[in-house]
């Protein structure tokens, strides 16, 4: 979701420049900065950006400047509230026994507005159907740099989850291994019991061995893992938004590597489940780059 995107323009005595920069996010989350003059702008612009990205944390800002022939267009509106800030700023000092120094011209013709104030009362609608259109060739160079940076994400995405998928065969491996040993220790700890004493209720008994068993049975886990494993393959052989997908993915991809965990009674499968969470760990956060 990382991109950036600038672009200049100019309609009659107005010039404007826009940058457009987005990083990742849980969802889309705008912030404008844009004159306040144009009428109707803001909602627009909004509108906009809301049907074209869909996640990532978005900063828009706008200058728009006056000029024409002559140079820089004054506002003298803009002007006299300076002025009578100013005025009031020294009248207050002057009361406090506060020296200041005298305001230049270029001073105050430096401060924000001066300069490039419209006046209020201008129709500004052909200025803002202007921007409106120069907006989409700004939204393409900035979804087109994000395009190039998801095709090198979907790489690496792809590539952990192939190593996912490995881990898992693993998982399968050793979870073979496991019951063959298990099953002899246990044998080996029954007979034990039994030799010992003749109190054994064979009933209670076999419902121990049973509740053992389920304890330690990781057939469900594996089986989801698969199915998880598909649907993400699926998603991102997808097109369009599927970052928020992902992200519940990876919370049941790590469900199951913590319930593997907790049910190994092996090294090897207890091995396997931490090189899960590990790559799942780096892909979750890669995912967090996916819009």
């Amino acid at each position: 979701m990382t991109g950036f995107a600038a672009r200049q323009g100019a309609l009659g005595r107005y010039a404007w420049s826009w940058d457009l920069r987005t990083v990742n996010g849980r969802g889309l989350d705008l912030r404008l900065r844009l004159p306040d003059w144009i009428e109707g702008l803001e909602q627009s612009v909004r509108a906009r950006l809301q049907k074209r990205l869909h996640r990532g944390s978005v900063q828009l800002s706008l200058r728009v400047s006056a000029v024409d022939a002559a140079g820089t267009v004054l506002s003298q509106e803009a002007l006299d509230s300076a002025l009578a800030m100013i005025a009031a700023a020294e009248a207050r000092a002057a009361e406090s026994d506060l020296a200041m120094r005298p305001s230049s011209a270029a001073e105050v013709l430096g401060l924000r507005g001066v300069l490039d104030g419209p006046a209020r009362d201008e129709d500004t609608s052909a200025l803002r159907a202007a921007l409106e259109a120069d907006l989409d060739p700004l939204l393409d160079a900035l979804i087109e740099m994000r395009q190039a940076e998801g095709a090198a994400l979907h790489a690496t995405v792809t590539g952990q989850l192939d190593d996912i998928a490995r881990l898992h065969e693993d998982a399968v491996a050793a979870v073979g291994e496991r019951s063959a040993a298990a099953k002899e220790t246990l044998q080996a700890q029954v007979a034990r019991v039994l030799d010992t004493t003749d109190a054994v209720d064979a009933d209670r008994l076999t419902q121990e061995l049973a509740l053992l068993a389920v304890k330690s049975d990781v057939t469900e886990e594996l089986d989801r893992l698969t199915a998880h494993i598909a649907a993400a393959r699926d998603l991102l052989a997808a097109k369009g938004p599927k970052g928020r997908k992902l992200d519940f993915l990876i919370q049941e991809f790590n469900r199951e590597a913590n319930t593997l965990c907790s049910k190994s009674g092996s090294k090897r499968l207890t091995a396997v489940g931490l090189d899960l969470k590990a790559v799942i760990d780096q892909m979750r956060e890669q995912v967090q780059n996916v819009e």
